[in-house]
């Protein structure tokens, strides 16, 4: 059941505190981590509140949940982070809605994404959408994302290019009842990163990774941006497919 307006800045305020101690176990600062909002399945109003909270960034798996709610929340001004699996016949439809696609996994997306921006003209000439690379960190055949194999070939792909912006990696490990199991998987999208970094001769800021219930080791590990459903909107009502817990 999704919280109230209350309920999710309360709960904003444990999330912050969480963040805060684990960027002090790790010697970093607390403003180096983005906080996405996982918002897939709540109402627009649940995303208003928690804008109203102090949320700036929100994440949801599905293009077609997506449109519906949009209009409801367009003049809040926030960043709105595609997180789900793309199929490429919505690709065109995922760049007029999102800012980002965190989840970008082939080079037939990356390149679907790019001629449907080009396809826009000069309306949105001026603008690049980030991409972040969705990795396999455990080689689950169940899930989406690039294998390990796959990761440079895309990146180099990207690069190419004019309208993607690719920033850096993301991943869903396996879930684990104790989140420090989950520690070895963060540790090598980290590693991908840096080794992704020095191949194709440009800076990654972004490790996305990390969720409800092991985002404090994610931190440890590295993350940039954690992505937080539950422990923001309270549990949902409907089952979940992938993204965030």
């Amino acid at each position: 059941m999704s919280a109230g307006g209350e309920s999710i800045a309360e709960n904003l305020e444990r999330i912050t505190e969480r963040i805060h101690h684990a960027t002090r176990r790790s010697g970093r600062r607390a403003d180096e981590i983005t906080l996405v909002g996982v918002s897939k399945t709540f109402p627009a109003e649940s995303v208003s509140a928690a804008y109203a909270a102090g949320v700036r960034h929100f994440g949801e798996n599905r293009v077609q949940e997506w449109e519906k709610k949009e209009p409801l929340v367009r003049g809040l001004g926030g960043t709105w982070h595609l997180i789900g699996h793309l199929q490429s016949n919505k690709a065109a439809r995922a760049t007029r809605f999102f800012d980002t696609v965190d989840s970008l996994d082939s080079v037939a997306l990356a390149r679907k994404l790019e001629n449907a921006l080009a396809g826009f003209g000069e309306r949105v000439n001026a603008k690049r959408m980030r991409v972040l690379i969705e990795v396999r960190v455990a080689g689950e055949d169940t899930k989406s994302g690039a294998s390990e194999s796959e990761v440079v070939p895309i990146a180099k792909n990207i690069l190419g290019l004019a309208h993607l912006d690719l920033r850096g990696l993301m991943c869903i490990p396996p879930y684990f009842d104790d989140a420090k199991d989950a520690r070895p998987f963060f540790s090598k999208l980290r590693e991908l990163r840096d080794d992704l970094a020095k191949r194709i001769g440009r800076d990654l800021p972004v490790l996305s990774m990390g969720m409800s219930h092991d985002f404090e080791v994610a931190i440890e590990e590295g993350a940039t941006e954690v992505r937080v459903g539950t422990a923001l909107f309270g549990m949902r009502s409907v089952p979940t497919t992938k993204g965030a817990a």
